[in-house]
């Protein structure tokens, strides 16, 4: 983008306020305030501009360290020209005014509105997100964090039923199915459970569609002999992992709710759409859900978390973004390449289980996979290898519009 700015703020972000530095065009300091963060804030901050810049906005550039948030959008939707900078990167800038290493909020104001008067090129242009991507977005990361939670809570219970009732963990040795947490309601210690009738461990099975167990097999585990406890063991641990149900079905429902939602939204994505103008996302949603091995979360995660790289067709940057870039380290005859560990976690992740569903469900990829294997590369390093030809694949699809066709794929 060539720099044709005549005005350059940096913006240190903050909690509840933000540190402003307008700069020239030649590097002469303008002005400088602080900017609380609230609504009034904004709008000082918007008749500060205009009041020092006298310039339509688009001539005006902003540098800031988050991509999104309040102050990004409401400076975006003026027309300011919004970049963002990544904080190391940052790090690295600061270095050029104070090789001492200080810091202070007044200092990093300055370095990212010269650095971007300077080194335009480092910085990303930032973009607003449709608003059906915003609320993937947010959705996505809370079915994450419920997943965490229900996990932390699993192994909680897990380990209350492993000190008075593993007889419950011979049915479901992950503790969160829940036909199993109405059973120990019922019957919440393994004398009781012993004395439940087939009959109802029968209507039990049928209301949560359990097939791979019928009564008789559940009553005959939770016939064996029960452990022996001192006094007042088992009552404790009963309690504790009765309160711990509550939370645990609350959750499990919140779960169900919020995939719905995801899927909901996936849906509307992938639908036609509205206008010609309306932006591509409808149709990526469409490619990218054509592939072996993409299912809701991961197509979740990766139109939420890389919708700017996947918006601009940007293979380099996606691949970084998600990890399966790679870092070469190279100094005189020593040459090592290492995994990529500055990206996105959620992204990374799901690149993973990508290929690693892929290769289960697609036929070339099974073949690619073992052609890996077979020359030495670990099972993690072959799946780093798909995760890296199918965003190959996706970039492809997405540049012509097209959906997967095993037959055109020539990788």
């Amino acid at each position: 983008m060539p720099n044709h700015f005549q005005f350059f703020l940096g913006l240190d972000w903050g909690s509840e306020q933000h540190r402003a530095c307008l700069l020239n065009r030649v590097g002469d300091l303008v002005a400088e305030r602080w900017i609380e963060h609230s609504g009034n804030g904004l709008a000082e901050l918007l008749a500060w501009l205009a009041d020092h810049t006298a310039v339509p906005p688009a001539e005006v550039a902003v540098a800031i360290e988050v991509p999104r948030g309040a102050l990004v959008e409401t400076l975006v939707e003026q027309q300011f020209a919004v970049f963002s900078l990544n904080p190391k990167q940052l790090d690295r800038f600061r270095d050029r005014y104070t090789p001492a290493g200080a810091k202070d909020d007044r200092r990093d104001a300055f370095v990212l509105a010269d650095s971007l008067r300077t080194d335009l090129p480092c910085f990303h242009a930032v973009r607003l997100d449709d608003p059906v991507v915003i609320r993937l977005r947010e959705l996505s990361r809370l079915e994450d964090d419920l997943r965490q939670e229900q996990n932390r809570l699993s192994n909680q219970l897990r380990e209350q039923w492993h000190r008075f009732f593993p007889q419950l963990l011979a049915l479901a040795p992950a503790a969160d199915e829940p036909w199993v947490w109405e059973l120990f309601q019922s019957a919440p210690s393994p004398q009781k459970a012993a004395r439940l009738s087939a009959r109802k461990l029968a209507g039990l099975l049928q209301k949560h569609r359990i097939r791979r167990l019928d009564a008789l097999q559940v009553h005959a585990v939770l016939s064996c002999k029960p452990l022996t406890l001192a006094p007042g063991a088992a009552e404790a641990a009963a309690e504790h992992a009765l309160l711990l149900l509550p939370r645990m079905h609350l959750l499990h429902r919140q779960h169900r709710e919020v995939a719905q939602r995801v899927q909901t939204l996936l849906d509307q994505l992938v639908g036609p759409a509205p206008s010609p103008e309306e932006r591509l996302e409808h149709r990526d949603a469409a490619v990218l859900l054509s592939l072996p091995g993409v299912g809701r979360q991961v197509a979740a995660t990766m139109l939420s978390e890389a919708s700017q790289a996947i918006a601009e067709r940007d293979y380099h940057a996606l691949r970084c973004y998600a990890g399966a870039a790679p870092i070469t380290r190279q100094s005189g005859k020593k040459r090592v390449v290492v995994m990529r560990r500055a990206c996105n976690e959620r992204l990374q992740n799901a690149l993973y289980h990508w290929a690693r569903v892929s290769v289960a469900c697609d036929p070339r990829s099974k073949l690619t996979y073992a052609h890996m294997r077979s020359q030495g590369h670990s099972h993690g390093r072959a799946l780093h290898g798909m995760a890296d030809r199918w965003l190959t694949v996706l970039i492809a699809m997405l540049r012509h519009h097209t959906l997967y066709d095993a037959k055109r794929r020539a990788i």
